[in-house]
């Protein structure tokens, strides 16, 4: 009963009187949220741009009506600094800037761009204030328009300045290499629980690739297409495998026989889903225990795309016993008690493919800090494809 008193007793409150903006185009509400976001545009802090907005808000209350100018002229006050902000938009936000290039012109956008320079190899919270830079240089110059090469150089020189040249290259590398005629197929191997999944989703959320395939997901296509009598290596996993096959490969050590013995089977789907990538020239990211060095003919893909092929490992024990855990809270079907009772043949994969990955010339990545990890592997990613630009070049005549 007394919350509906409640209710009923704010009901016959008369409603807040919102001040209306008037200019020659109409009526419009003010909006504190639509004066933060105009004063930022202009170059203000967040926090500079909140305390004015609420100090002109509480200003105009009960006013009924005010215009642009009286806007203009109270956030002029506040803010201290006239000549900065004289042709401020008091109530609408700034019409958006175009950029141009193939086909119609999109606004542009901080955060995209933002999400764009990732490609840079620098810290997120860099790629934000680049991307405000830019922003604040293309409302200086006032054009409606930007070209998307125009828009590149100037994230170029930007990167050059508040980073450093090499940040600035792997980024247009990377921007040419979306253009190109060949895809990027970025080929992640290495031990059970190294962290292999999570890099993967991680890299590929920062440089925008959309396709990211595991070889667990292969192989449980597999497994329902091939019965456990046939092929019994597949329905188990990587460190058990050597429990269930006869067949010897080419170790010494039984668990890694096992292993290889699987991890030759899944190759075969490994090497379908690189040749889907160069098929619909899309990039993509491929992570796995069956990612193995030397099981796929990197050869046979080198006009077809830039492969890049790491290693990812885990050379801290304890490292395992973490991921172990963190595994275990994502899935269900996965305790880490598992995990920890087949850790000796987990190490003895591992190490097993740090011997081929050392063989083959491939980089290793320890993954004892993820965020270091996805720096790394980004900023090997982009280099790898400034050198190959750099030869092709060399080559054209």
């Amino acid at each position: 009963m007394g919350s509906a008193r409640s209710v009923n007793r704010d009901s016959d409150r008369a409603p807040t009187k919102r001040t209306v903006v008037v200019d020659e185009t109409g009526r419009r509400p003010f909006m504190r949220g639509i004066m933060v976001h105009s004063l930022m545009s202009r170059g203000a802090s967040f926090e500079d741009a909140y305390r004015v907005a609420n100090a002109v808000r509480d200003r105009i209350r009960g006013l009924g009506s005010v215009t642009p100018k009286d806007l203009v002229k109270a956030a002029r006050e506040f803010l201290g600094a006239p000549e900065d902000f004289e042709e401020l938009p008091g109530v609408h936000l700034p019409k958006p800037v175009l950029v141009t290039g193939k086909g119609k012109g999109v606004p542009f956008s901080k955060g995209l761009l933002s999400q764009s320079l990732l490609s840079a190899a620098i810290e997120p919270s860099d790629t934000f204030d680049v991307a405000r830079e830019i922003e604040g240089e293309l409302r200086r110059r006032g054009a409606p328009e930007v070209e998307s090469s125009e828009l590149r150089r100037l994230a170029c020189e930007t990167l050059e300045r508040l980073a450093d040249e090499r940040a600035s290259q792997r980024y247009l590398a990377w921007r040419e290499c979306q253009h190109s005629e060949k895809p990027m197929i970025l080929l992640l191997g290495g031990a059970a629980g190294a962290g292999k999944t999570s890099l993967g989703h991680e890299v590929a959320h920062r440089l925008g690739i959309q396709r990211v395939v595991s070889t667990d997901a292969i192989r449980q296509v597999m497994r329902i297409m091939l019965s456990p009598a046939l092929v019994p290596a597949i329905h188990v996993s990587s460190y058990n495998a050597h429990q269930v096959v006869a067949e010897r490969a080419t170790s010494d050590d039984p668990v890694v026989d096992g292993f290889l013995v699987q991890a030759t089977t899944v190759s075969v789907g490994v090497r379908a889903m690189m040749d889907r990538a160069v098929a619909e020239n899309r990039s993509m990211i491929l992570e796995g225990v069956s990612v193995v060095p030397g099981l796929v003919d990197l050869e046979h893909y080198r006009d077809l795309a830039q492969v890049i092929f790491l290693v990812v490992a885990s050379l801290d024990e304890d490292g395992f016993g973490t991921r172990f855990a963190a595994r275990a809270k994502n899935a269900a079907g996965r305790p880490p008690h598992r995990y920890i009772e087949h850790l000796d043949s987990i190490l003895r994969i591992q190490e097993y493919l740090l011997e081929l990955a050392e063989e083959e010339g491939i980089p290793i990545v320890d993954n004892s800090v993820f965020d270091d990890s996805v720096v790394s592997i980004i900023r090997h990613v982009t280099e790898s494809l400034r050198k190959q630009g750099e030869l092709d070049a060399a080559d054209r005549p």
